[in-house]
């Protein structure tokens, strides 16, 4: 636990001091307040101490606020989103809107004393001298989205996929603590400065309303995404201190833990038969598919019987291609003691909607059971990392191999045939099934391609940002990039078309696939082929280039209005 909270610390004061502070840095600076110039007497001597214990409060209360706030929705927004009914920026956008209000209050004495009326009920005023401190700094953590260095990964992951315990509460409070550090020297320099320069304790009035005009530019700038790319411009001094916390032991474990076994096999896996520990348990699961009545598979039902555990995501092109083993297999020796268990563990939010799973298990044929592990348990159970992936295991419940990716399939099946035999010994097995191996054998081919901004690697002009533009006509992208032109909204998982949208894609495969959903219409053109598909539903994979053989060159996308498209994938 100690190590932990020393990782914490360090790993938020790294944050706090890196490019990913610098927007929010003027705000803390210039609300720092300061003393008057000057003296008072009587009741004007009374509030002036009073504004004065107030301001001296005052950057202590905006930096609590700030971490205090980042922290809970960093480690509980996943939860309280997915419990309401709410957008998942939703908390951004609330934070943005009482920024401005802020903003507006420093700079319109009216509205200030407005928002102070709901407090002088209860005997306390000077809202923006006080709690208005600690509110600003509220708001303020709502929209700061420091850099994911490792630690704000592990925090991340712990609360989208509900592990929150005790250790990760105390690394979540050591990396706050570690953040506010560097954030509160900043706050009280700004303090320190406002008393020691004369202009700024004379004209207090002035020096409130230019950081009222901060308050409010740093909301606009959060809204149109301008800090994106001040903090791209400034070099990550940082980098190399949270790679190297990266890379000790103790950060390592932050990760979901993986048994020792099933990590040797999952990083070196063998064509033989190998002991790679116990099987864990098909756990957390949130409904079972193609089970009579829906129920689920128990103890019972897997006792004696070698089981296949294959992690899967229905819109994922490469478990797609691997599906049709899978089925075969099943269908082949099901009579003969193997149980296929399809472990559902969703890449994409619309991936966690059972209708869509359900009818992606339809369109793919399948036909053994399917579970739902939307909050990662079985995922993580295992150690997981990959779609997809396979774990097999023996009659005794020893996990015996383990294969991770596409290809090859009649050595799993060897081993799948061995483990039967030796489960039932004597008993004769049906020929070894003949299913095409569509794995792509080009070493040139083209990465999986994510289009929206938490993933996009390969745009042609840099790292894309969140919100609508029109993207303007351009030259056609290197290879392994793409362009969009047109109108186009950026989000996190997808990038929705507008008027006139299209991606050019420079790709090297056989084949190209579209993920996209809603209702429309694609146009593929690549050299004198030119495509048409009519979209409808839930998000699903579209073949927009088909070939035999390795091809490269630009192909050009044109999605009418209202279409979301998640990522090209190809074979």
């Amino acid at each position: 636990m100690v190590t932990l909270v020393l990782i914490g610390l360090v790993g938020g004061f790294l944050t706090g001091i890196s490019p990913c502070v610098l927007p929010v840095l003027p705000v803390v600076f210039l609300t720092a307040g300061a003393r008057p110039a000057g003296s008072a007497r009587g009741r004007a001597a009374v509030r002036q101490e009073a504004r004065q214990r107030a301001d001296r409060r005052r950057p202590y209360l905006v930096v609590a606020g700030l971490a205090l706030s980042f922290a809970v929705f960093t480690l509980l927004g996943t939860l309280v989103l997915g419990a309401l009914p709410l957008p998942a920026d939703s908390i951004r956008w609330a934070g943005l809107a009482v920024l401005t209000v802020l903003g507006v209050a420093m700079m319109v004495p009216r509205v200030q004393d407005l928002l102070e009326r709901p407090f002088a009920y209860l005997g306390r005023r000077q809202v923006p001298g006080g709690r208005g401190g600690f509110v600003l700094g509220l708001a303020l953590g709502a929209v700061y989205v420091p850099c994911a260095g490792p630690v704000l990964a592990a925090i991340t992951v712990a609360g989208a996929t509900h592990r929150i315990g005790v250790q990760t509460v105390a690394l979540t409070a050591a990396f706050a603590v570690g953040t506010a550090a560097p954030l509160l020297f900043f706050a009280l320099a700004g303090r320190g400065v406002a008393e020691r320069v004369r202009a700024f304790r004379e004209r207090q009035r002035a020096v409130r309303f230019a950081a009222g005009v901060v308050v409010i530019a740093l909301a606009v700038a959060l809204t149109f995404n301008v800090t994106d790319a001040i903090q791209r411009a400034v070099p990550d001094y940082t980098a190399s201190l949270n790679k190297a916390l990266d890379g000790t032991k103790a950060a390592k474990e932050l990760a979901p833990k993986q048994a020792a076994g099933l990590q040797k096999c999952a990083a070196a896996p063998a064509i033989d038969l190998a002991d790679c520990g116990p099987a864990p348990a098909v756990s957390g699961i949130q409904q079972w598919l193609d089970t009579p009545g829906g129920r689920p598979l128990t103890k019972a039902d897997l006792a004696g019987k070698v089981v296949l555990v294959d992690f899967w995501a229905y819109s994922c092109i490469n478990c797609q291609r691997a599906i049709p083993h899978v089925e075969a297999w099943y269908r082949a020796y099901r009579d003969d003691g193997l149980v296929v268990i399809g472990v559902h563990t969703p890449e994409y939010a619309f991936e966690h909607v059972p209708a869509n799973v359900a009818a992606g298990v339809k369109r793919l044929h399948i036909t053994y059971p399917v579970a739902l592990d939307n909050a990662y348990t079985t995922w993580n159970a295992f150690g997981n990392d990959s779609w997809p992936a396979s774990y097999l295991i023996d009659s005794r419940g020893q996990v015996r191999h383990v294969a991770v990716g596409e290809g090859g399939y009649g050595d799993d099946e060897t081993l799948i045939r061995q483990l039967l035999a030796a489960a039932h010994p004597g008993h004769a097995l049906p020929r070894p099934t003949d299913v095409p191996d569509t794995t792509p054998g080009d070493d040139d081919q083209s990465p999986e391609t994510y289009l929206g901004s938490d993933r996009a690697q390969f745009g042609a002009d840099g790292p894309l940002d969140n919100g609508t533009r029109t993207y303007p006509p351009a030259a056609p992208p290197v290879p392994g990039s793409f362009a969009l032109s047109g109108t186009w909204t950026v989000g996190g998982e997808a990038i929705t078309s507008g008027r006139q949208a299209s991606i050019e894609l420079n790709f090297s495969a056989d084949d190209v696939y579209l993920d996209v959903g809603g209702t429309g219409t694609i146009t593929a053109r690549f050299g004198s082929t030119t495509k048409t598909f009519h979209v409808s539903g839930a998000p699903d994979i579209y073949p927009v280039v088909s070939g035999s053989s390795p091809r490269q060159g630009v192909l050009t996308v044109t999605l009418s209005p209202g279409l979301s498209a998640y990522s090209f994938t190809f074979g």
